[in-house]
């Protein structure tokens, strides 16, 4: 290495606790110093803008355009990112070169010890389509409205008493060494695609810094988020498209791929799992969601642009 790396990533204290752990890794890696990677904090209109829907404002690259900005003007040489946030088409001149290994791909409900305890007609925060389809799929008596903000906020607004109850990612409390909340298993929640995974990107020519990374990518997860986000593109999913999908490598090297489309109310759902070798991922992701699309009934299918 030339010179001192510079990390982009949001300034959120979730983002900047993957920032840490990433330049963590890098060092240990590589046997630099302590502060050898150095961090550049961008703060995104999806921070700036708290009182509305995501797909109200331009969708997640509301969580990655001024890291962009940075990393293909020079300002950085490597932005992380919590890789659900990521809009699963990226511009060609970036590319995600390393995962650090994934934590854990479960929700955890707050505010209640369980869905089937929430009051009934119980008011429940969240921004997250798939989310609120699963929710109303069990529960669809209990009134869902946008909640938006980082970690702290929604915690917050529970205690408050602003919502009975939300959703926030296991992997991100325990990030954060916040142990509230109740996981939800994902056979009742599957989770986004690329939940609980902190994506490592870079520049496509810079192969320097790829090479770097390369010694800190977490192969088991590469694969399974390779596979779920070719899901993602596959279905053509935005903002407003309810899909989940969760792919894990199995004991002999195989991936097994699950994934659900839902109706908004989650009153309508089609589902379907894949399995594929090493090599594979990709297009296994893509072949699963163009058969969840052919077998999606129209109510979930008019979600999605694939369709």
């Amino acid at each position: 290495m030339t010179a001192p790396l510079t990390l982009g990533t949001r300034a959120s204290p979730l983002a900047l606790a993957q920032a840490h752990a990433t330049a963590a890794a890098l060092e240990e890696a590589h046997g630099w110093d302590r502060g050898t990677v150095s961090i550049f904090e961008v703060r995104t209109t999806g921070d700036r803008v708290q009182d509305r829907a995501l797909a109200e404002i331009g969708g997640k690259a509301l969580w990655t355009k001024e890291l962009d900005v940075a990393l293909l003007g020079g300002a950085t040489q490597l932005s992380v990112h919590s890789c659900k946030d990521v809009e699963s088409e990226r511009p060609p001149e970036l590319v995600i070169a390393a995962f650090l290994p994934r934590a854990d791909v479960r929700d955890r409900l707050i505010g209640s010890p369980s869905i089937e305890a929430l009051a009934q007609g119980a008011r429940v925060g969240t921004s997250s389509p798939r989310r609120t389809a699963q929710l109303l799929r069990q529960r669809p008596d209990l009134q869902v409205s946008i909640m938006r903000g980082n970690v702290a906020t929604r915690l917050l607004k529970i205690a408050e008493g602003s919502y009975d109850a939300t959703f926030l990612a296991a992997a991100g409390l325990d990030r954060l060494g916040i142990d509230e909340g109740c996981a939800v298993e994902t056979d009742a929640f599957l989770p986004a695609p690329g939940q609980a995974a902190i994506a490592i990107e870079c520049r496509a020519d810079d192969g320097e810094t790829r090479a770097l990374l390369a010694a800190i990518d977490h192969r088991d997860t590469h694969r399974a988020v390779l596979a779920e986000r070719a899901l993602a593109r596959g279905v053509g999913g935005s903002c407003h498209s309810p899909v989940a999908a969760l792919a894990v490598i199995e004991g002999d090297g195989g991936l097994w791929l699950r994934a659900e489309l839902l109706s908004s109310d989650g009153a309508q759902q089609v589902q379907g799992e894949i399995r594929a070798g090493e090599g594979d991922e990709e297009a296994a992701g893509l072949a699963l969601a163009a058969e969840l699309l052919d077998r999606a009934p129209p109510e979930v299918r008019m979600l999605f642009a694939a369709a």
